[in-house]
């Protein structure tokens, strides 16, 4: 049997692309591994798949000087040395790496092995941890026209983002269950990433005087988020984090608003549904989201506020605007030509293993 070790982590994002692999890799004969953290969320997730998951030591990488740099280094380097033994030890024809501070040392470790190493870059522009992998990598998938700018084109191929299948076997009625909604009113999904946003949880919590009146609020609004003073609102369920039943709540949402993570905006898109997108700030991040919902905006995917620009009054109008447009966003997505990105990356991977077996 054939053996590939994933990797990736820090947030979901980094961790749902490979669990959608999972039933094409066994389907083509893979044995699956995982290295990720000890405590990361990519554990959590990776066990419920009953793969077998080994974890190592990971520190993170930083543009800027801070004195987490040299505690941060040791564990770089002592998540590379457990990372070379794991491998030692499993002997795998493959690794493919998803990104996230957790999978450089792996990759390291992988080419001193000689083990080819496909990554996968979900944004736009890749990341830290994919900048210093990329030399070491055998190919790169990526998801936006834009990112082949960013990466050596002799060995960059663009595959769109792994996208679960059965999120497009969700049940509406389940969901509205789920929420204990009616179908008389038209509902709207948050979505404010696997760690939660306080600002657009504040936004939203202080707008539902008004939303409420036109529509059914579900809110994903990250762990420990929650607010028991508004538990038995009727028309709004909040949710700390969904897995399992996340198909079924994407299916009967006819709004959704969304951080701007690259795996959500490609499930968004493969699902079709009228969105908004605010973005992380650039004072919170890299920048990425940003780019992500410009590119989705510019196509005519979604509508967009800026962090620095979100309010209730903005959120509010761009609600009505979207929704009142909502056919002609559905019809942008529907003939935007989105790739199978399950098919073509378990292309890439079986290409990397049949030239092994070659040589």
């Amino acid at each position: 049997m054939k053996r590939i070790v994933l990797t990736g982590g820090g947030t979901a994002g980094h961790v749902t692309p490979n669990i959608a692999l999972l039933p094409s890799l066994k389907k083509y004969g893979y044995e699956v591994f995982y290295i990720g953290t000890e405590n990361g969320i990519e554990k959590q997730l990776i066990e419920k798949e009953g793969i077998k998951y080994f974890s190592i030591k990971a520190g993170k990488l930083r543009r800027y000087v801070d004195i987490k740099n040299l505690t941060d280094t040791i564990k770089i380097s002592q998540g590379f040395f457990q990372a070379l033994s794991i491998l030692n030890k499993i002997k795998p024809q493959i690794i493919f790496s998803k990104g996230g501070f957790v999978s450089s040392p792996v990759v390291w470790a992988a080419w001193i092995k000689r083990i080819p190493v496909v990554l996968h870059e979900s944004d736009i522009t890749p990341g830290l941890a994919n900048k210093i992998s990329i030399p070491f990598a055998n190919n790169i998938c990526y998801s936006f026209p834009e990112t082949i700018k960013y990466l050596p084109k002799t060995k960059s191929i663009l595959t769109g983002i792994p996208v679960r299948e059965n999120l497009f076997n969700g049940n509406k009625s389940f969901g509205r269950r789920l929420c204990s909604f009616n179908i008389e009113k038209p509902i709207m999904l948050i979505i404010g990433g696997s760690l939660g946003s306080k600002i657009l949880n504040n936004i939203i919590r202080d707008s539902l005087e008004i939303l409420l009146q036109d529509y059914q609020i579900c809110h994903i609004c990250g762990k420990g988020n929650t607010d028991l003073s508004l538990r038995n609102l009727q028309g709004y369920k909040q949710f700390e984090y969904v897995s399992d039943e996340l198909h079924h709540l994407f299916a009967m949402a006819d709004l959704i608003i969304s951080r701007a993570g690259a795996t959500t905006l490609y499930e968004i898109l493969a699902l079709n549904k009228p969105n908004i997108l605010i973005p992380l700030s650039r004072q919170a991040s890299r920048g990425d989201q940003i780019l992500n919902a410009a590119s989705y905006k510019k196509q005519g995917f979604s509508n967009v506020i800026l962090e620095e620009e979100l309010s209730s009054e903005s959120l509010e109008r761009e609600i009505k605007k979207v929704y009142s447009n909502r056919d002609n966003y559905i019809l942008n997505m529907s003939t935007s030509g989105i790739s199978d990105g399950i098919k073509e990356v378990i292309k890439v991977i079986e290409d990397n293993v049949n030239n092994l077996n070659r040589l």
